[in-house]
């Protein structure tokens, strides 16, 4: 429970910020891109083969020309990082449309079909306000999975709280305590 609310602390601060929480989540993916590329770098040396080798300097190059120009411009980062987000939501809105149209007559064929139709709804509000989305899109979208994460852990924490409580109690019973 301590972790949920941790969590969705941190996931409120990342609404309320969320220009600082895109600038830092395009350092930290720049970083990790780098660090990425530099695995790739001694992966190389590790295969039996020179195709092997050759395959891994290549990925460490994309890795390390990506996380190097994350780390430069993270503002570019941001606003890339926000079309990649329109671009999955495109993709998840249109599967999922298609799955509700597919299954029609089952149970979660409305669920699916709502939840594609408002995939589909937040790709167009993010792409008709772009470039000035990128602003804030990713912080918020995160500070909200955040917030859902931290709620969930919560809620487990609770649910698994009266359990173990009876669990403690019941064992000191028949321990004559």
């Amino acid at each position: 429970m301590i972790a949920g609310g941790i969590i969705a602390v941190l996931g409120l601060l990342a609404v309320l910020f969320p220009f600082v929480t895109s600038l830092s989540l395009s350092i930290l993916l720049g970083a990790v891109l780098v660090v990425g590329a530099i695995v790739h770098v001694a992966h190389a040396f590790s295969p039996a083969s020179i195709w092997g080798a050759i395959w891994q300097v290549l990925l460490a190059i994309v890795y390390g020309f990506a996380g190097i120009s994350l780390l430069s411009n993270p503002v570019l980062g941001v606003t890339t990082l926000t079309l990649l987000v329109i671009a999955y939501l495109v993709v998840d809105g249109v599967v999922k449309l298609g799955w509700a149209v597919v299954g029609r007559g089952r149970s979660s064929w409305l669920a699916l079909l709502v939840s594609g139709a408002l995939s589909l709804a937040l790709a167009g509000l993010l792409w008709v306000g772009f470039p000035s989305t990128a602003v804030w899109a990713i912080g918020v979208l995160f500070g909200v999975n955040l917030i859902a994460t931290g709620v969930v852990l919560i809620l487990v924490g609770l649910s698994t709280r009266g359990p173990a409580r009876e669990q403690v109690v019941t064992g000191e019973r028949e321990q004559g305590v």
